[in-house]
């Protein structure tokens, strides 16, 4: 195989070939189909197969625009003609399919720069599908002709269709690149694309100034091309640091939102009226959003609504009225947003709006692509352009030298011609005489078998002298048209001026104005107000929790469901984090805010987090953002960590702490920050117990902090299969917890004196200590 973009799947001999090869060749062969067959764009042309065929299809059938300026358009025809004619001789799929591609293409929301002209129902923004084929018309929009006007020129090469019966080009000459224009977005086989659009006049510019200089500084090609232009506008608010990371690696995520503006109404009254949406974004899906907002739904498998559902509603009815779509054929998008009073700030309900629906969300850049060497791979910007720019520039080589072939042809049949008008007579003489007049005419004179075979087939008028001049001007113009030609072949910077006009020929007649802003702006952030209270956090062993107000509670007084008992307690503030530590050292982050009042049992935990099969939450912390923790595996190691880097917004928590198989996650120990009821001294010491009954203390400052978690520092030494028990930080004393002979629950406290007798660096093996029972937890006491 030649092919470059072939993959070798050569077969082994029968003999030698197993079902697991066999499944091997046949997967390969199916995913590279998949990816080069269907899915992925061409960084030529930028069109996926389907879309190629329909182009050419329609080409041949005579839909496009024609004219010395392309100002005469055909006439449109049924859509179900044109998907027969591209089933039956390029592309045999399913008729549906064919359509939809056809469709897409025709729709203005969905391309940038439509390569169709529909006529009827082409579908909606809203997600409305498209009329039946047999009832929409279809014809070659006036751009469509930068992919086709050359298709003749000798300037792609074409392969034979499915059935051999036709050939099909393998790409179209498209003489801008339309794979940044229009975008794409596909998934194949362990691979996906989603390719934003752009605005012409930018790519344009980029790529005259990348011809002009190809070592043109990033800075100043993004300085060209600042950002995607979406075919339904909208803002990007990500930073131009972001923007030309996802272009420098060709994979990243642009934050969009949508724009909208403030009409007044009589009497001061206002209304918000959203105009334009983000990327994959409807008038429909924002409707859905906010009627969920306001009216939640009970969740599967719950018997109420979530905390999270109320609170969010109760917000959301004191900001909003009500909400229309007055979207018509004169106003593509006109979202109508009321607030419930004219006292409501705008930007308040904005920024509600913002955070809570699609009118501000992510979109996604991928520039995975079939390269120039046919290989699909992931592409920077950089490299998009100059592959299509070495693709041109090999394009306008090839329809120079077939012109010039053209050219060649010409000036050799009249000068042919020319001989024939200095010599009519006898000419006339030899045709009418001759038996072989051809061989005759050659041999006299001395002219080619092409030559001779046109004086031969030549009109006796066109031998008239007003013919001779004609000849004589045509010929004077075509060598002046070879001397032209041939300069572009032989001179690459004659070829790169020629390529310069062209494209900023096409970009005066085809480039419109930049529909999407780029201005960078904050994420928005719903802030839910909650008042700062003193609150007591209450859990118990089985993970039920609740929140009662104020400090200082008696313990005494607090009931828990029957074989349920105290976890602990946490005197904190309405503002702080309840942390759960799961037994796979994950952890999970509620809001106090958010917890059950103190009457009654609470709430179960595991209804406000989303815990992995198979993991239970085994301990507890509440408290400030700034609060630090000692957190440690019963491996022996642990690490320093803050409340803040732990709290997460995601229900199923993120990955903390490292634990190998077998460990167990100890009870994490309070070391620094603010105490809800009196500040917290940090603590100056750290004090580690095994269940083998050693004991060692060092300073806290040997210890590692960590934001990311991890799995730590060795804190103590392990030996024979020993385990360790709790880490605790300490300023004067520690409690050891545990269970002695019988079962029965114990408990020492060691003040700063006793435990100065193991003291030692970290990670050493400690002492031996006899508390008379096996210790389990560590605590602080203050």
């Amino acid at each position: 195989m030649n092919d470059p973009s072939t993959i070798d799947l050569t077969a082994a001999s029968p003999a030698e070939d197993s079902l697991a090869s066999y499944a091997q060749r046949a997967y390969l062969e199916y995913a590279l189909s998949v990816v080069k067959g269907r899915a992925l764009p061409d960084v030529c042309d930028g069109m996926k197969p389907v879309q190629r065929r329909i182009l050419y299809a329609m080409g041949e059938m005579g839909l496009g625009w024609s004219g010395p300026n392309r100002n005469t358009a055909a006439r449109p025809v049924k859509s179900a003609r044109v998907v027969g004619d591209v089933l039956g001789r390029f592309h045999p799929h399913g008729d549906q399919s064919a359509y939809d591609a056809l469709v897409r293409l025709a729709q203005d929301f969905s391309q940038r720069y439509p390569l169709i002209d529909g006529q009827g129902n082409f579908g909606s923004r809203d997600g409305d599908g498209a009329a039946a084929m047999r009832y929409t018309e279809a014809r070659l929009s006036r751009i469509t002709s930068l992919l086709l006007d050359e298709i003749g020129m000798g300037t792609v090469d074409f392969v034979p269709n499915y059935d051999g019966s036709t050939l099909e080009p393998r790409q179209l000459p498209a003489r801008l690149p339309f794979a940044l224009l229009n975008g794409a977005s596909g998934i194949a086989v362990g691979l996906a694309t989603e390719i934003p659009s752009h605005n012409l006049r930018e790519v344009a510019d980029a790529c005259v100034a990348l011809v002009k200089n190809p070592k043109l500084a990033d800075e100043a090609l993004f300085a060209l091309i600042p950002g995607p232009d979406y075919p339904g506008g909208g803002q990007i608010i990500s930073a131009a640091e972001d923007i030309q990371a996802a272009y420098r690696s060709g994979r990243g995520s642009l934050k969009v939102r949508a724009r909208w503006k403030i009409e007044e109404l009589a009497r001061g009254q206002w209304q918000l009226v959203v105009t334009e949406l983000p990327p994959n974004v409807s008038a429909q899906k924002v409707l859905e959003e906010i009627e969920e907002l306001t009216n939640p739904k009970i969740k599967t498998g719950k018997k109420a609504l979530s905390p999270e559902q109320v609170q969010l509603k109760a917000s959301m009815l004191a900001l909003l009225d009500g909400v229309r779509d007055e979207s018509s054929k004169d106003a593509p998008v006109r979202l109508v947003i009321e607030p419930k009073t004219s006292k409501v700030a705008k930007e308040q309900l904005t920024t509600a709006l913002l955070a809570h629906t699609s009118l501000e969300t992510s979109a996604p850049v991928n520039l995975t692509m079939v390269g120039l060497d046919g290989r699909p791979v992931q592409k920077s910007l950089r490299q998009m352009l100059e592959e299509w720019i070495a693709f041109r520039q090999q394009t306008i080589a090839r329809r120079s030298q077939h012109r010039l072939t053209k050219v060649l042809e010409r000036i050799h049949i009249l000068e042919g011609r020319q001989v024939v008008l200095l010599n009519i007579d006898e000419v006339i003489a030899i045709i009418r005489e001759s038996d072989e007049p051809k061989a005759a005419l050659i041999g006299r004179f001395n002219l080619s078998d092409r030559q001779a075979e046109d004086i031969l087939e030549i009109r006796l008028r066109q031998l008239a002298r007003l013919e001779a001049i004609k000849i004589e001007q045509e010929l004077q113009a075509l060598r002046e048209e070879q001397g032209k030609l041939e300069d572009i072949l032989a001179n690459p910077a004659s070829l790169r001026r020629l390529m310069v006009r062209e494209i900023e020929a096409d970009a005066r007649q085809f480039a419109d104005e930049r529909r999407t802003l780029i201005q960078a702006e904050k994420r928005a952030v719903a802030e839910v107000r909650v008042p700062d209270e003193p609150v007591t956090v209450i859990v118990s062993e089985k993970g039920w929790v609740r929140a009662r107000q104020g400090h200082g509670h008696e313990l005494a007084s607090l009931s828990f469901k029957a074989g349920d008992a105290l976890y602990g307690t946490f005197e904190c503030r309405t503002v702080d984090t309840l942390l759960v530590f799961g037994s796979n050292g994950r952890v999970y982050s509620v809001a106090v805010a958010q917890l059950p009042g103190g009457r009654g049992d609470g709430q179960p935990i595991t209804t406000l987090i989303e815990l992995e099969p198979g993991t239970q939450p085994v301990h507890y912390f509440a408290g400030p953002p700034e609060a630090t923790l000692v957190l440690a595996g019963s491996g022996g190691y642990g690490f320093l960590s803050s409340v803040e880097h732990m709290t997460g917004r995601n229900r199923g928590g993120k990955a903390f702490v490292s634990l190998a198989e077998g460990e167990t996650l100890c009870a994490p120990s309070h070391a620094a920050g603010s105490s809800a009821s009196q500040p917290l001294a940090p603590a100056t010491h750290v004090c580690c117990a095994s269940v083998g009954g050693r004991i060692l203390t060092f300073e806290i400052g040997e210890m590692r902090f960590m934001e990311k978690g991890g799995r730590g520092l060795m804190l103590i030494d392990l030996e024979g299969g020993d385990q360790l028990a709790g880490a605790a930080a300490y300023t004067r004393s520690v409690r050891f917890e545990g269970t002695g002979r019988g079962g029965r629950a114990r408990e020492e406290q060691l003040e700063i004196r006793s435990l100065n007798h193991a003291r030692a660096a970290r990670g050493r093996r400690g002492k031996a200590a006899d508390l008379g029972f096996k210790v389990e937890r560590l605590r602080r006491v203050e």
